[in-house]
């Protein structure tokens, strides 16, 4: 009963602090406190407006947001891994080989884990396309823009603190 108690507060604390990575993701221009990201599937737009008078810095954004969109290959593995998941679930009798429920479980498991990895760590690796977009923006552009330290990098359990 503990274990199923830890395991659901973690969880949570886990997706809030998730859900405040999209939000406090900002920037700095003339003293104002700027939104990097618009959404989820937006990110980096809300420097789209500074980074259009420079054309190697919107080259660059408009790369980064066309990498962080979702891919059919990443969509399509999770979605193998979740029915191996649930037949494995579903079958009754103790078969042998490939068709096992230990296997169909253990290897769907596999398969969804592999897939958030990678696109995780595809997600994160982009994140030099947008510090690229700003650092060619700020060598030609007024006013600068400051990304905040540590964008993108650490973890967060959901607790702020003010001063």
């Amino acid at each position: 009963m503990f274990k199923t108690i830890a395991f659901i507060f973690l969880s949570l604390t886990i997706t809030v602090g998730y859900c405040a990575e999209t939000c406090s993701r900002i920037a700095i221009i003339n003293y104002q406190e700027v939104l990097v990201d618009a959404g989820s599937n937006k990110k980096g737009e809300g420097l789209r407006y500074y980074l259009e008078k420079d054309t190697n810095s919107h080259k660059l954004l408009d790369e980064y947001q066309d990498k962080n969109r979702p891919t059919v290959l990443g969509a399509a593995t999770s979605t193998v891994g979740s029915f191996m998941i649930l037949s494995g679930l579903m079958q009754t009798n103790e078969s042998s080989g490939i068709q096992n429920k230990n296997t169909l479980i253990f290897g769907g498991g596999i398969l969804v884990a592999l897939s958030y990895l990678t696109s995780k760590t595809m997600q994160y690796n982009n994140e030099i396309l947008l510090k690229r977009s700003v650092d060619q923006y700020n060598k030609r552009n007024l006013p600068r823009i400051y990304l905040s330290p540590g964008a993108g990098k650490g973890f967060g359990v959901g607790i702020t603190q003010e001063f």
